[in-house]
């Protein structure tokens, strides 16, 4: 029963994820303030490589859960991991993933006019550090990190797997990034809020 239900909510979750997660907060900071919120692209350097392989990786989830719902050939060519499924991890999983999304939602509001994609060199932005941001210093991050993990255990195989890892070590990466840029750009108050609140969690 679950499986059927799957097989037709999650691409439709997917797609509303994007829509809500991205292109929702991307829209409203545009018509707020005029400035072009997703800043990955306008440069070869590291930066803009990360934004590539975050894309990528969106693809493969992508591409994992419409083989999942539409070809039931197709997909044991991903290695389903057998006794991972189970109904109890499913449902946790369905849990996870709506928990991610709200939590998402709920920074980005925080973070009003602040919000970006990326790293903004061009236009100054507030350190946000109220909210959701006094527990982690990078929420839409681990709700990013979260939401992966949580379609792994919807579909466990092999590839949602690489994903689920992939995902954690590229944004460790960009939070690192950020950092550096947000310690130019903010100077002592950003390392005050640095020692006071984790990374992560």
């Amino acid at each position: 029963m679950i499986m059927s239900f799957l097989k037709i909510y999650l691409p439709i979750y997917l797609l509303l994820y994007l829509f809500i997660a991205f292109v929702l907060p991307s829209y409203r900071t545009f018509k707020r303030t005029g400035i072009n919120p997703v800043t990955f692209g306008r440069s070869g350097n590291a930066h803009d490589y990360i934004g590539f392989v975050m894309k990528l990786l969106v693809g493969l989830l992508f591409i994992a859960v419409l083989l999942f719902s539409l070809s039931e050939k197709a997909y044991p060519y991903f290695v389903p991991i057998s006794y991972l499924q189970i109904d109890a991890l499913r449902y946790a999983g369905l849990i996870i993933i709506h928990i991610s999304l709200l939590w998402i939602c709920i920074a980005q509001l925080q973070m009003g006019n602040s919000w970006r994609i990326g790293i903004d060199e061009e236009n100054k932005t507030g350190l946000v550090t109220k909210g959701v941001f006094s527990v982690s210093r990078n929420p839409i991050f681990l709700g990013m990190i979260i939401s992966v993990a949580g379609v792994f255990l919807i579909i466990p195989n092999a590839l949602t797997f690489f994903l689920m890892l992939t995902t954690y070590f590229i944004i460790q990466i960009q939070i690192r990034l950020e950092e550096d840029f947000l310690t130019k750009e903010h100077g002592s108050k950003y390392q005050e809020y640095k020692h006071k609140t984790k990374r992560l969690l």
